[in-house]
């Protein structure tokens, strides 16, 4: 349709970044605007031109698939109008940045060799080196945010600025030759002449050394200096002026539902205890004769229960990716063409990150997507929880349904490169379930493992609406969920304190999840011997990461169809 292709025109201009994750070439001063008041008047006006063009279409003489595309682009448009409004602005734009997905950590791993960047040709490297000096205003417009936020009232807490301080002195302790951001000119392909590495060296280094590292020691100075002493102790965004009714936005920003946080909360408590019922049948089977706790301990020290290297990480995932492809063509009838490959974390990431996490690939396969996990602090890491990683993070949870979106040109672009949170995450978490029909829980220690990465997304459903509605401390929800589950305290803590900055997203998992189990369950009693998991999977993954209430009315036409 022709208003989706406009806006689409309209978005490339104004985000860069998703630009560059596509595998498409960004434009540097569009980069520049980042944090800026005028890129946000941009986005207001173009999203207020897509809603005034999209009501100018009869819906119902659209087909279904395009019916589709009309409630997801009407969903997505009327909240980037809301979000972008003062008041909210008030309360978002003015906190630029955090330890968990902040653009002072996602720009270096984006310019970075390996990253979401091609270094094929020596015009690659100067298109590269045009967006790495096009990143220090960034940094300097987020400095400007931040004080408006002081001026306010309005500011983040002390603990996510200690962290933000924390990455960039990890970031700065690496010599400008050994950083992330001059790794490309230390990998230089054949294509690229002599005489071209030789000057390519320079810039790079000099970029580094004058523009970007001075940019990030004048945000540091100014986060340890001037914002942390202001930012506040509480860690809820509650104890935030105007937090409360942010938090509700952001419930339903994150979920596409309309869910009251005590609801929530009270879901959490239910499905921790559900849970618990089947970790201590496990517990039995695993020859523990003491209590629930006490294994949850005996888990935590017992080495046989964590990695001695992190090579044992590095061939254990190998291993569970080689079964999981066996078994792929049971399950799904389509399957992307971008591969997946497997690493660790680079050392300067690793200590703030979670157990792993994707980076998708180009929408033409020829990037492919990768599974990052977590060998950091070994004596913390599971080996019970890799084969849940993996069915999550990897094949055929984020790798599949990011890929297969994004490869398929029938969709408009917002359904191919975006999508609603809690399907995103709500299918990655599905996903794991599928472990159970593959075999790989049959062995009690990997069935633990599966329980344990359900419980952690049970206990966010408790943890964020504590922390964020009820006055939880950070130490009150790592204890709670060290007091209801395996995991360890490194891993506890990192999680707690990402649901302190990113408020609400950890909702999405388990929300998703079951919506999606609950959809699956009610094609297989509607449809009986009709019904087809191959054909299941692709009526879910077929239309991009939709609103779930929008998926619910996919499935439902499809089972009447069937019928």
């Amino acid at each position: 349709m022709l208003v989706f292709a406009q806006d689409a025109r309209r978005e490339d201009q104004l985000n860069p970044l998703q630009a560059i994750y596509r595998g498409e070439r960004a434009n540097p001063a569009a980069l520049a605007q980042v944090f800026s008041d005028a890129l946000d008047r941009k986005s207001l006006a173009s999203a207020r031109l897509g809603i005034s063009a999209l009501s100018r279409i009869d819906r119902r003489k659209l087909s279904a698939e395009r019916q589709i595309s009309y409630d997801v682009f009407a969903r997505e448009k009327r909240l980037q109008v809301e979000f972008l409004q003062p008041d909210v602005r008030a309360l978002t734009a003015v906190r630029p940045l955090t330890h968990f997905g902040g653009l002072h950590v996602e720009f270096p791993s984006i310019i970075a060799h390996g990253g979401a960047l091609p270094y094929k040709t020596e015009a690659d490297y100067r298109a590269a080196l045009a967006l790495a000096r096009a990143f220090p205003p960034i940094l300097d417009q987020a400095v400007l945010r931040f004080r408006e936020g002081l001026k306010s009232g309005v500011v983040d807490s002390k603990l996510t600025v200690t962290n933000m301080i924390g990455q960039i002195d990890a970031l700065l302790a690496q010599k400008p030759e050994e950083s992330p951001f001059t790794s490309p000119i230390r990998a230089f392909p054949k294509s690229v002449t002599p005489a071209a590495r030789t000057q390519l060296t320079a810039a790079f280094g000099s970029a580094v050394r004058i523009e970007i590292y001075p940019a990030y020691r004048r945000l540091r100075s100014f986060l340890h200096d001037e914002y942390l002493p202001a930012a506040r102790a509480d860690v809820g965004v509650s104890a935030m002026k105007g937090g409360s009714g942010l938090y509700r936005r952001l419930i339903r920003y994150n979920t596409s539902l309309q869910m009251d946080p005590d609801e929530i909360h009270r879901l959490g408590l239910s499905e921790v205890a559900r849970i618990q019922s089947e970790m201590d049948t496990v517990r039995v089977e695993l020859g523990f004769t003491g209590s629930l706790a006490a294994f949850f301990n005996n888990i935590r020290t017992d080495p046989r229960y964590h990695p001695k290297t992190r090579e044992e990480l590095s061939s254990g995932f190998a291993k569970i990716a080689t079964e999981v492809d066996k078994q792929i063509p049971q399950y799904f009838s389509r399957v992307p063409k971008t591969k997946l490959e497997i690493q660790p974390y680079p050392a300067y990431r690793e200590k703030y990150e979670a157990g792993g996490s994707y980076n998708q690939g180009s929408a033409d396969g020829s990037r492919p997507g990768v599974f990052f996990y977590n060998s950091y602090d070994l004596p913390s890491r599971f080996l019970t929880g890799m084969a849940t990683l993996y069915l999550h993070e990897g094949i055929p949870g984020h790798h599949f349904q990011i890929s297969l979106a994004q490869e398929d040109s029938t969709l408009p672009e917002f359904q191919r490169y975006g999508g609603n949170t809690a399907f995103v995450e709500g299918w990655a978490l599905y996903a794991e379930t599928l472990g159970y029909s593959m075999g790989l829980y049959k062995d009690p220690l990997q069935h633990w493992g599966t329980l344990d990465d359900e419980m952690l997304r049970a206990m966010r459903l408790v943890v964020d609406t504590g922390l964020h509605t009820k006055g939880w401390s950070r130490d009150k929800a790592i204890d709670y969920m060290l007091a209801n589950s395996g995991m360890g305290r490194t891993d506890a803590t990192a999680e707690v304190e990402r649901y302190i900055a990113w408020p609400g997203q950890a909702l999405s998992y388990k929300l998703g999840a079951l919506t999606i189990q609950r959809l699956r369950k009610k094609a297989e009693t509607a449809l009986g011997p009709k019904f087809d998991i191959r054909a299941f999977h692709a009526q879910v993954l077929g239309s991009g990461a939709l609103p779930l209430p929008i998926l619910e009315a996919k499935i439902d036409r499809w089972i009447s169809g069937v019928l």
